[in-house]
C-alpha cells in the first residue's frame, strides 16, 4: 500500500522589537493550500532584540506544526533564515563558535530550532517586507508581532482575537514586485544622497526598516546610521545581535 502524501502547510513568521533591544513580540501564521489563513498566534517577549524575536517566531511556528507535514516558511528576516540554513552547519562543526571564534549569539534558540528541524521537510522562502503587493501571510505575521510587542499581550485565532489593522508603511503601488518564488536580497531602502555630514536628516523617498527593527514610511524623516538609513533617534542606538 502506498502511504498517503504528507500535507503541505504554508506558513509565515516574524518578530518585532521596538528599540532593539526594547519591547518585543513574535508571531506566526498558518494557511491552507489556497493561502487562506486558518490560524495565527502572537505573543510578547518583554525586552529583547529583533534577532531574538525573529528566531522565537520561527521556533514557536515549528513547535506548533506537525513534523510529518511538508512546510513552507515565508520570512522577511535574512538573519534568522541564514542562521538556520547557511551558518548553522558551520557553527555546529566549530563547537557553536563563529568563524571569528566567538560564541554564537542566541545559541539556545538556534539549537532548539535545529532540533525541531531535524527530520522535517521544510522549505524556507525569503519575502520582502512592507510592500503593498507583498506576501499577505508575512504581512499579517509582521503586524501581529508588532502589535504584541507594543501591547505585550498574547493574541491569536485560538483566543478569538481580531487580526491586527493594516500597517501604514507599505511600499507605493506601481513599484516592481519580485517574480513569484524569486529570492530578494534586501528590503527597499531610501535613495541615498551625498552630504557633507553623516547626520543630515531627509525625508524617505521609499519606506524601509530601521536598524531598530521598526519600519519608517515614505516621507518620514530619516538619517544615515552606521549600518544604513533609519530613525534619527536611532543614530547612536545599539545594533542587532
Amino acid at each position: 500500500m502506498i502511504a498517503p502524501m504528507a500535507e503541505r502547510v504554508i506558513a509565515a513568521c516574524d518578530g518585532a522589537s521596538k528599540g532593539n533591544p526594547g519591547p518585543a513580540g513574535w508571531a506566526w501564521v498558518i494557511a491552507d493550500g489556497a493561502e487562506t489563513v486558518v490560524r495565527w498566534e502572537a505573543g510578547p517577549l518583554g525586552t529583547a532584540t529583533n534577532n531574538v524575536a525573529e528566531l522565537t517566531a520561527l521556533e514557536r511556528l515549528l513547535a506548533a506544526t506537525d513534523p510529518a507535514d511538508a512546510l513552507e516558511i515565508r520570512m522577511d528576516s535574512q538573519y534568522a533564515m541564514k542562521a538556520v540554513t547557511t551558518w548553522l552547519p558551520g557553527w555546529k562543526r566549530k563547537g557553536w563558535k563563529t568563524a571569528a571564534g566567538k560564541p554564537v549569539a542566541n545559541q539556545e534558540l538556534v539549537m532548539r530550532i535545529d532540533e525541531l528541524l531535524t527530520g522535517r521537510g521544510v522549505e524556507f522562502r525569503y519575502v520582502p517586507a512592507h510592500q503593498v503587493d507583498g506576501d499577505p501571510l508575512n504581512d499579517l505575521a509582521d503586524r501581529a508581532a508588532s502589535q504584541s510587542a507594543v501591547a505585550q499581550e498574547a493574541a491569536g485565532s485560538a483566543l478569538g482575537s481580531p487580526e491586527p489593522p493594516p500597517s501604514s508603511g507599505a511600499k507605493p503601488a506601481g513599484s516592481r514586485r519580485p517574480a513569484s518564488g524569486a529570492t530578494a536580497t534586501s528590503a527597499s531602502s531610501p535613495k541615498r544622497r551625498t552630504s557633507g555630514t553623516s547626520s543630515r536628516t531627509l525625508n524617505a523617498k521609499f519606506p524601509g526598516r530601521c536598524r531598530c527593527g521598526r519600519s519608517y514610511a515614505k516621507g518620514e524623516p530619516i538619517t544615515k546610521n552606521p549600518d544604513g538609513w533609519g530613525h534619527p533617534a536611532c543614530r547612536s542606538g545599539a545594533g542587532a545581535d
